[in-house]
């Protein structure tokens, strides 16, 4: 047997008492077999299921009982309320802190930092602009008359003098033909 062994017995028995002085190590480890389980839900529940954030509440919680070793009252109902509300009090302290500082942020490097820049949408309407000049007049005007100008397939049938048919026509091979341009240039 350690020298310490006798600072601890069973902490479920009604009839342990754990002995100040020297045994204080294995109190923390008793505290922590006994009660870690059903302390860690409970912290678990307190922080919002904040699984780091309640590790750390567990962990203060039993280096509380461990400062206080000699003051703690050693039946297990007793040392579980203790636990319990060293446990709920750290988290409130936490909510409190969390409340009052302000949010840290991570440092951005400043490579990652997107600079707006007017160059990809210019070289977007150029491509565009290109694979416009591959279509026919025809399909061209459709596009420019629907899609730019906003106007209607009746409306650009009636300016064109053909049936909105043929404007759909137009319209339906002249986006076919974008796309198949498009993806060839990438």
């Amino acid at each position: 047997m350690g020298r310490h062994t006798r600072a601890l017995r069973s902490i479920g028995d009604q009839d342990a008492v754990v002995e100040p002085g020297d045994g204080h190590d294995d109190l923390a480890k008793a505290l922590y077999q006994e009660f870690g389980g059903s302390l860690m839900a409970f912290a678990l529940r307190l922080t919002g299921h904040d699984r780091q954030w309640a590790e750390d509440v567990v962990q203060e919680t039993l280096i509380k009982a461990w400062r206080n070793a000699d003051k703690l009252d050693r039946q297990p109902e007793m040392l579980r309320a203790w636990l319990f509300t060293v446990a709920r009090r750290t988290v409130i302290d936490g909510w409190r802190s969390r409340s009052v500082r302000p949010q840290e942020l991570e440092e951005i490097e400043s490579d990652a930092i997107a600079v707006s820049d007017e160059s990809d949408r210019t070289l977007a309407a150029m491509i565009v602009y290109e694979a416009l000049q591959g279509l026919s007049p025809e399909q061209r005007e459709a596009i420019q008359q629907t899609y730019l100008r906003d106007r209607t397939v009746n409306e650009v049938a009636a300016t064109l003098g053909v049936p909105p048919g043929t404007v759909k026509s137009r319209i339906h091979h002249a986006v076919r033909a974008l796309r198949r341009a498009l993806r060839e240039r990438g």
